[in-house]
């Protein structure tokens, strides 16, 4: 490494620091304002969750237990109230290291050789781009104009930064991490590891499923939203690849199988212990055209634009990139998987008005947010479109964002999140 790239890396390495630090710094004013201003203001779920870290229990059940533990861990050395806000920021922050490390692992070297005279300001751009994904919302009207079926900004439309609900937060660091581990897999998994470490071959090691497997575990034990959807839409891909090549492909598939079956064995704790009703009472989970989703929204098709416009126009105008690019392709079939969910199924009983597959949903927006960026900045720094339509894909990615800010604005003001 020449002493022009150490200079770069660690120019970028001090950037990054430095809007760490004061992203984090507001994250954690908001989730302490959350969990002691909830009659004032700052609504969410945190006085639940402060009570399940301490061991009270309240009238919800959290069979997820790793942002209550890491909190417990924590409130040895502070405030109930700070232990639960300064766990939720750190998994938050958490987040926005892995998509900077993987941003800079996918896009450094293409970035760099679009900036030759200041390979320093790659790393800058990455950093800023990386973090704006934190703050983007749906897209929505200024207040006072109101669009056909759409009853909310957010409750109804939903955006992939719900910053109302800690669990999703703290999660999705480890869903981050199984996504992107479960990506390096697909394209080379149906060779296996034959049995070795390291299979010479396709590079895929042992190790490899065993942090994939873990990964999804812990995302998992933190909230299951997202594995419902990741498993949906990594099962249907397995079982297709296995027909179409006439079961040739039987052993790797079930070798990538087992790395499911710690997540699935706490699925089913889950399930027992939050979604089977009690005698007289209807539960479990219910199957309909938007049973749920229609109590919030009388224009689905508008909600959906709403918080996907940027993928979407993104797609139409570099659909040729879902056969070249693995992650693009996966991140939209984990959002359609999680828009199917949400729109065909539901929790029966009291739950039914909870929307809860609605989390999956985010995720599935936030993902697909992510392999579009990834497809914009790459064409943009090869110049692979033209200008005028990157413009455009940056203006509606633009949009995003400064709703995203705005949104963000409102609540850290203590305005209801909906």
């Amino acid at each position: 490494m020449t002493t022009k790239q150490k200079q770069a890396k660690l120019i970028d390495i001090l950037t990054y620091t430095v809007l760490l630090i004061i992203i984090s710094a507001v994250m954690l004013t908001l989730f302490y304002r959350q969990t002691t201003g909830g009659e004032t203001g700052y609504w969410s779920d945190m006085e639940a969750y402060i009570l399940e870290m301490l061991g009270v229990g309240s009238k919800y059940s959290f069979p997820y237990p790793v942002l209550f533990r890491f909190a417990a861990f924590l409130h040895l050395f502070t405030t109930p109230e700070m232990a639960v806000a300064l766990a939720t920021m750190l998994l938050n922050a958490l987040s926005m290291v892995i998509i900077k490390l993987a941003f800079q692992y996918l896009l450094g070297k293409e970035m760099e050789a679009a900036l030759p005279k200041c390979k320093w300001l790659a790393g800058i751009l990455i950093s800023i781009l990386s973090l704006s994904l934190f703050y983007i919302s749906m897209v929505y009207p200024p207040q006072g104009i109101y669009l056909p079926g759409i009853k909310h900004t957010y409750l109804g439309v939903f955006t992939p930064n719900p910053f109302h609900n800690a669990t999703y937060l703290a999660a999705r660091p480890f869903a981050l991490l199984a996504f992107f581990w479960y990506a390096k897999l697909l394209p080379v998994y149906e060779q296996g590891y034959g049995g070795k470490w390291k299979n010479p071959i396709s590079g895929v090691s042992l190790r490899d499923y065993v942090l994939f497997s873990l990964f999804l575990l812990l995302s998992t034990m933190t909230k299951p939203s997202f594995t419902l959807v990741i498993c949906g839409a990594a099962g249907i891909l397995m079982v297709y690849r296995m027909i179409r090549s006439g079961f040739r492909n039987f052993l790797p598939t079930i070798q990538l199988g087992c790395c499911f079956i710690p997540t699935f064995i706490n699925l089913l704790y889950q399930y027992s212990g939050v979604f089977v009703p009690e005698p007289g009472e209807e539960g479990g989970i219910g199957f309909g055209l938007a049973t749920a989703w229609k109590h919030y929204c009388d224009n689905i098709p508008l909600a959906v634009g709403l918080a996907a416009g940027f993928p979407i126009l993104v797609l139409l105008l570099n659909y040729k990139e879902l056969k070249k690019d693995m992650i693009y392709r996966f991140s939209w079939q984990v959002f359609g998987m999680s828009l199917l969910m949400l729109l065909f199924m539901h929790e029966k009983g009291f739950r039914l008005l909870d929307l809860n597959f609605s989390w999956g949903y985010m995720y599935g927006i936030f993902f697909v947010f992510v392999g579009s960026l990834i497809v914009l900045i790459r064409t943009t720094a090869t110049k692979a479109k033209h200008v005028g339509l990157l413009i455009l894909e940056w203006l509606a990615y633009g949009w995003h964002l400064l709703c995203g800010i705005l949104y963000f604005a409102n609540i850290f003001a203590g305005n209801l999140y909906y």
